[in-house]
């Protein structure tokens, strides 16, 4: 696996572009049918104490950490679940062009352990669509962690970068992060 400034030499530029997309617009949700959604599972992943699951997929006991700000949660209901490259930073990335059942992939991509992650509501909504040069967790422990798995999501998908994006991962893949290893499985 190679190291945060390696990978980083695998991104594809683009123009800074930003998306209106602020939702799943362009985006398609599929239903599994038992309505254990997709948030559910990320959520169930993400545990680190046991979760108990009631009627309809209510998720109840368990908790989290919320690592972009630190926070342990005992409640789900105050967690989101980030996708790593927004759904929005995705579509103005190359996304646009993919097919919807890409899209929807994209969306509910549960086959890496960094896509989807469970954050407080507060640090999620202040992040919102921004990419690293216009947000990072204030914590320097999470930092090289979040622009590692930034990484490792845009690799994995294959989105491009903007030149703003791109120079500020740089300054953690030489600087505090640059024995991180990325990993990652590209999607095919």
């Amino acid at each position: 696996m190679p190291r945060q400034a390696q990978a980083l030499q695998r991104s594809r530029t683009r123009p800074r572009r930003r998306s209106p997309l602020r939702s799943m617009d362009g985006f398609a949700c599929s239903a599994l049918g038992d309505w254990c959604n997709t948030r559910n599972e990320a959520l169930l992943a993400e545990a680190v104490a046991p979760t108990a699951v009631e009627a309809g997929w209510k998720l109840t006991d368990g908790t989290w950490e919320s690592y972009d700000d630190g926070q342990e949660v005992a409640s789900a209901d105050s967690l989101d679940i980030e996708h790593m490259v927004s759904l929005a930073e995705a579509f103005g990335s190359g996304a646009s062009a993919w097919s919807t059942a890409r899209r929807e992939a994209y969306a509910n991509d549960q086959g890496a352990d960094v896509s989807l992650v469970a954050v407080t509501a507060c640090t999620n909504r202040q992040k919102a669509d921004q990419d690293p040069a216009d947000w990072m967790p204030r914590s320097p422990e999470a930092q090289c962690r979040y622009a590692g798995e930034w990484v490792a999501t845009k690799i994995r998908w294959d989105p491009t970068a903007d030149d703003r994006e791109l120079e500020a991962l740089k300054v953690f893949a030489k600087g505090p992060c640059e024995d991180s290893i990325v990993r990652y499985a590209p999607v095919v």
